[in-house]
Order: structure tokens, then sequence, then C-alpha cells
């Protein structure tokens, strides 16, 4: 009841509802944008954040991330090009609408589905999350640090099969996170005499960097335009009460399998959305109708990934561990404000988490009215040039970054960042592996010699914590099944040579 009064306390008091809504209004636009993953939408927001209260600035971060993976299904169903990896699969049947000129049908399924997959994601959410972080509660330095290490094998989920690039950007981020003062001697760390590098190098510039900026660098290199939209769509139409009762199996099929994936880490809204897309035709009544532009082919993967993005957030608000590139963006938006996710902000300041919850119930909310008022922004935006956005993008990373503490330091960073992320997306390493290890170094090596300072150096503490057993043993399991599987893999690729050649 307390939590139920506090949140409607929240409501008229604080900025929940205006940045919930300017919060969607803007994801939309983002997730709308071939080439702008909510992530990256995010992150441009980021820096704006600082001079923020910090619910407010979560409540922003957070609606953003719902509204831009609703986004990403509109240019998916208009040119065919997904805005969001997780509307991938809405491309398959959406654009097949399309062409019999029902997009917007498509559109009104597609914002359907994906509101009965955003409540049924938040509805997890706030179940799941308390008690997990009143476990979490019990740790001790031994379990952190195990916790940390069961953080980091979730790179052998994220890395595509390549868990030899996976492992090898976490340690990219594992040596930036050293950089600083020695979290129990104080004594400095390459820091080469800079005294703006004795905090350690800050995890918020160096996410805007990599996503955003090498993302804007790697679209000037490669010139990618997309397709045109125009004359494509005359309106929005919201499905009738008969199509409602005919998507009811593939939303339920769908919002179930998000929030599976939502749980399990590394998954991620992609998976969630082909998963879902393959078992709504299998339990169709007209499975011949998916691919030929099926309803239900619409709805299936947008519920799936709006409830994914929802659970999503479980691992971080629980145990302060990131499962996604979005996550990780929030993350930082935590950060800014001096704010670290987990169970200790559950026990110390749970209005925080009050006003998150909050703040996304009222972006579902808003999802539908933004979604109806913003579509032809949406469409106007598909259509311009892309080097104007990608200066626009640019310029507003770049003063975003600068207006934090009005350092050229800082911008430096950002761009250092930027050329480091475009050089690892040209060699196929993976972005989340970073964040991991930048987020997880200082837990990991803290709590280890922390540990062994209680223990007197006896490495045995780690296993007479229960806890801690059991995180090590998941971790060492996590690792060996994506070792097995990555082997299968490449023998089954090395013998199929007609795979090979095509």
């Amino acid at each position: 009841m307390d939590a139920i009064l506090q949140s409607l306390d929240l409501l008229t008091t604080t900025l929940v509802v205006p940045m919930a809504i300017i919060g969607m209004i803007f994801g939309i636009f983002g997730g709308a944008m071939p080439g702008l993953s909510p992530s990256i939408t995010m992150a441009l927001l980021l820096p704006f954040t600082y001079t923020m209260d910090p619910i407010p600035a979560i409540v922003l971060l957070a609606a953003t991330y719902v509204g831009a993976e609703y986004g990403g299904s509109v240019p998916a169903i208009l040119i065919r090009t997904p805005g969001t990896n997780a509307a991938a699969a809405t491309l398959i049947d959406g654009y097949e609408m399309n062409k019999q000129g029902k997009a917007g049908e498509a559109l009104g399924i597609s914002l359907y589905a994906s509101s009965i997959g955003n409540f049924a994601g938040i509805f997890c959410l706030i179940l799941f999350t308390a008690p997990l972080a009143e476990l979490a509660l019990q740790f001790r330095p031994t379990t952190y640090f195990a916790l940390g290490v069961l953080g980091l094998s979730v790179i052998a989920t994220v890395s595509e099969g390549l868990l030899t690039k996976g492992v090898l950007a976490a340690l990219i981020g594992l040596m930036i996170a050293t950089i600083g003062t020695d979290p129990v001697s104080g004594v400095a760390r390459f820091t080469y005499g800079n005294p703006n590098l004795l905090s350690g190098v800050p995890i918020i510039l160096m996410m805007v960097g990599l996503f955003a900026v090498s993302e804007v660098l790697e679209q000037m290199a490669t010139r990618s335009e997309s397709g045109n939209a125009k004359g494509a769509i005359t309106r929005l139409k919201w499905p009738a009460m008969a199509m409602q009762k005919k998507l009811w199996r593939s939303n339920l099929i769908g919002s179930g399998i998000g929030v599976f994936c939502g749980i399990m880490p590394g998954a991620g809204g992609t998976v969630a959305s082909f998963m879902a897309y393959n078992e709504a035709r299998r339990f169709s009544r007209t499975p011949g109708e998916f691919g030929k532009g099926s309803p239900e082919g619409v709805a299936a993967p947008e519920a799936a990934n709006n409830a994914d993005a929802g659970v999503g957030l479980i691992p971080l608000l629980s145990f302060g561990i990131p499962a996604s590139n979005s996550t990780a963006i929030l993350l930082g938006g935590f950060l800014i404000h001096g704010l670290v996710p987990g169970p200790v902000l559950f026990d110390r300041d749970p209005t925080i988490l009050y006003g998150l919850f909050t703040g996304l119930v009222v972006a579902s909310f808003a999802l539908i009215p933004a979604a109806f008022l913003t579509l032809g922004g949406c469409v106007w935006l598909v259509n311009q040039p892309k080097y104007y956005l990608r200066a626009f993008i640019l310029a507003l990373v770049l003063a975003g970054a600068y207006s934090v503490n009005g350092s050229i330091f800082d911008l430096g960073i950002v761009m250092a960042a930027g050329v480091l992320g475009l050089g690892m997306r040209y060699f196929g390493l993976p972005m989340l592996p970073v964040v991991l290890g930048l987020v997880l170094g200082f837990m990991i090596e803290s709590n280890y010699r922390r540990s062994l300072v209680i223990a007197g150096g006896d490495h045995r503490i780690f296993l007479e914590d229960p806890i801690a057993v059991v995180f090590l043993v998941l971790s060492f399991l996590f690792l060996a099944i994506s070792l097995v599987q990555e082997f299968h893999s490449r023998r089954g690729s090395a013998g199929t040579p007609i795979d090979k050649v095509s």
C-alpha cells in the first residue's frame, strides 16, 4: 500500500508524467530511424540528464527505451528496413501487408500488440524485481565477486557465436576499467600524470562514444541510405474487435516468450521476436498465411520484443548487471546521479524504483496516443537525406558531452571512444562486453581483493559462500555450453560446402 501511495504522490509532485511522454515520443522517432537502435537513441539523451533530478531522468531514459522498441516496426512495415534489430521479424509479414495496401492496418496491429507486450513486461518487472533484490541483500564480498564473474559470463550468450571476439571486447573494457585510482591502495594507475584520469574514464562518455559516435562514423563511411516511404500510408488503423479476438493467441505467445527471453541473460528482443514468430505460426489456425501478410505474424514478434524490454530491466535493478546495450545505457543514467542499481538501492532509496515503475506504466499508456501523433513525423523523418541526420546527431552528442563539465577533455574521450567503437564494428567485435568489462571490472576487483583481505589471503573463502559457489558454477556452465555450441557450429559449417559457397 505504501508503494502505491508513493507512486501516486510521484505522479503529482515530480516530472514523471511529462518525462514519460517526452521519452516515449523521442523513442518512437529514434526507433523509426533505421540505424538508430534503442541504445543509441538513449545515449543521445544521456548527457542531457546530468542536470535533471534522478527520477525524471531515469524515467526519461526508460520511456525512450520503450518507445524505441515500438518505433522500430514503423520503417520495417513502410520501407522494409527494420528500425531496430528486434523489428526484423515484424518486417516479414508487415511489409507484405503494406504491399497489399494494408500499411495502416499493419501499423495498428503492431501498436496494439506492442501495448499488450509492454504491460506484460512491466507487470512481471514489478512482480519479480523486489523479491530478487531482497535475496541479493544477503550478499557478501565473495558473493559480489562471483556475481560479477557471472555477469561477465553473459558475454558467452551475447557474442552471437563469436566467443573469442566477445572475450577480447570484454578485455578491452576491463583494461579501461583499471585506469584511475586503485580501489584499495589509492595509487594512481595508467593516468600518465593526467589529473583528469584520476577518477577513471567516465563510463557515460565511453557509452556515448561507443554507441552513438561510432554509429554516425560508420554510416558516414558506408554512405548507407534507406528506402522511401512517401505515399505508402494514409493513416494508422486501430484493429477492430474481430481482429483483436483473432490476435489473442499470437499476443499471448509473443508476450510469454518475450518475458522468458527477457529473464534469460543475453537472449534479447531479436531472439524473442523470431521465436515468437515461429511459435505463433506453429499454433496458428492459418499457418499458410505467414510470410504472405499475416496479421498474426506482425502481432507475435511485436508483443515479444516489447515484453522483453520491460523484463530485461530485472537483472539491472535486482543485481546491478546490464543484460543488453539499452540497459547498459540506463545504468549510465543511474550512475550519473550517484545511484548504483541493485539490492542496496532497493533498501536505501526505493522511491527511485517506484518512480521508475510509475513512469513505465505512464509511458505504456502514452504509447497509443503518441504513436498516432508521431506517425506523420516519422514518415517525414525517414524520407530526409541521411547526411542531415548524421550531422545533427553528431552535433547533439558533442554538445551534450561538453555541457556536462564544459571540458574539451571529455569531448576527446567521446571521440576516442567513437573511433574505438568504429574499429570494433570493422572487426565484428560486440559492444556490450566492453560495457560489461567497464561496469563489472571495479566490482570484481574490489570485492576479490576485499575478500582476500578478510580471509588473510586464503582463496578457500570463495568456496565457503554457497551463493558464490552457485554463481561460479553457473558461470562455468554458461561458458562451457557456449564453447560446445560454437564448436558444433563451426564443425557444421565446415561440413556443408554449399553453405560456404552461398
